[in-house]
């Protein structure tokens, strides 16, 4: 192709969302993508390849604060991790924007308001058809419209879950899905949580953005492309992108590589750092699995994910502090809980058939010296956790709640850093250019040719899955885009 008009880095969430708003512009739009498409195998419904050998995990090593090398979770495909996501297409609470008092520290507050964002998160449930049903969630926002399609129905053993979570004084409400349950299941009978989608029916950053991308003639997908500097002139505009051995150039570069590798890149290449804010504030979410069990009632669900729980999203902690999201994980199978405890596989098949199986999830808080840092070619994720002593009391709640409502045995299992759970904070997004590295548009304060639009930008973690809201910050940031100089 021609000499681009905007090089996009990364073609997760922020980076697909972004090239498909932009591509009704005519602006010849390059993607540079460091991974392949996947395709179909027969290794993406295998439990025991994904779960257990680790197939589709990349070949790379990372190290924690203390040196220790760890393999991580993180995919490098079209699509991005939205690839093996939950397909949760939740809103941040409008509380989220603002500070928050939690059992261990309080949060920033974001440079803009739930309503600056809001027409956007409708725009992304829309663009990757949302099914959802408003009114049963004590914590949601306004919404200026409904959800496209309704939501995806519960499984027999979910809706008599509903039904015993309401007996104990709680409101269950539907997850905010982006899955074709009916095509997603013609593939293969399994959830598609932390499954690849390789032959539709999630609605991720490929089969939506990217595909809506290449309807128009002036995208360009290029694949195994990863980029290993960007190159700042001496007017600190960013001058060339190094794929390669092979500099590219545009008057617009987006950086959308995710939170972990959008850093790393800025890192190496020494740009974007003036705040000495790039890769701190690094957060994870704070989750754990928890079973509930009854050893007399069988789970015979496929999918299971359905259903979320916020009640205790503002409040109810130690101090009235806020302790979390509660929602459905994806179902699991004896070779799943094989592959994570160290129990026979007859064992773990036993207990499987009979758990319901949970996500509580927690707000992480920001910490300057959380952070990813290069070692010479290491790349080095000191995470350090944030508010773990609210996480701890919320599956303690959690884990009395289910007993009270009929099952008499509960466990409960942290995930590690080798889960990227909903990873951000990164190049967070601020007012003030001394202590954030983007605007409230995702522009780079220190180059003004550079945005960022993948999860690194997000002040804060929340406590619900952070993909619509990359999305929603990706459309946001299109329609500056549209209206500004791209060498402005």
């Amino acid at each position: 192709m021609t000499a681009p008009d905007v090089i996009i880095i990364g073609s997760g969430m922020g980076g697909a969302t972004l090239a498909a708003a932009l591509a009704p512009t005519g602006k010849r739009i390059l993607i540079l993508e460091k991974g392949e498409s996947l395709r179909p195998s027969p290794a993406d419904r295998d439990a025991g390849a994904i779960f257990g050998r680790g197939h589709f995990r990349p070949k790379e090593t990372w190290f924690d604060g203390k040196g220790r090398p760890f393999n991580p979770g993180n995919y490098y495909n079209v699509g991005g991790n939205s690839k093996f996501y939950g397909a949760v297409l939740l809103r941040y609470r409008a509380e989220d924007f603002a500070p928050i008092r939690h059992l261990q520290g309080t949060t920033p507050g974001w440079p803009i308001g739930y309503d600056d964002l809001e027409p956007y998160y409708q725009r992304a449930e829309t663009m990757y058809q949302v099914r959802g049903q408003l009114g049963d969630d004590p914590s949601e926002p306004p919404h200026s419209g409904v959800y496209p399609h309704a939501p995806v129905p519960d499984e027999p053993v979910i809706a008599d879950l509903r039904r015993r979570l309401r007996s104990v004084g709680l409101n269950p409400a539907s997850l905010p899905l982006g899955v074709d349950i009916d095509h997603w299941l013609s593939g293969g009978q399994t959830t598609w949580d932390a499954y690849p989608n390789t032959t539709g029916g999630k609605m991720d950053a490929e089969t939506i953005g990217i595909a809506e991308a290449l309807k128009h003639p002036n995208v360009t997908l290029r694949t195994g492309s990863g980029v290993t500097r960007l190159i700042a002139d001496a007017m600190g505009q960013i001058s060339g992108v190094e794929v390669t051995g092979e500099v590219l150039h545009a008057p617009l570069v987006v950086l959308a590589a995710g939170a972990v590798q959008s850093a790393v890149l800025l890192l190496r290449s020494g740009l974007a750092n003036a705040s000495d804010q790039v890769g701190r504030n690094f957060m994870n979410h704070n989750t754990s699995a928890v079973l509930a069990i009854h050893p007399f009632r069988k789970n015979p669900s496929i999918y299971q994910k359905t259903l979320m729980v916020n009640d205790f999203y503002l409040s109810g902690g130690p101090d009235n502090a806020p302790l979390g999201n509660i929602q459905l994980l994806g179902k699991i199978t004896g070779p799943i809980l094989a592959s994570q405890v160290a129990i026979p596989k007859f064992i773990a098949g036993f207990i499987a058939r009979r758990t319901i199986d949970l996500y509580a999830m927690s707000e992480d808080l920001p910490d300057p010296d959380s952070r990813i840092m290069l070692q010479g070619d290491r790349i080095v994720m000191d995470w350090r956790q944030k508010n773990w002593a609210a996480h701890l009391a919320f599956v303690a709640k959690l884990k009395g709640l289910l007993r009270r409502a009929g099952y008499p045995i509960v466990l409960s299992r942290p995930f590690d850093s080798r889960t990227p759970s909903h990873q951000c904070g990164t190049a967070r997004m601020g007012r003030d250019p001394a202590t954030s590295v983007v605007d409230r548009f995702c522009r780079s304060h220190d180059h003004r040719n550079l945005f960022i639009t993948d999860a690194s930008v997000l002040p804060t973690s929340a406590a619900v899955n952070p993909a619509l809201t990359v999305a929603a910050l990706a459309l946001r940031a299109a329609d500056h885009i549209k209206g500004t100089d791209f060498a402005g």
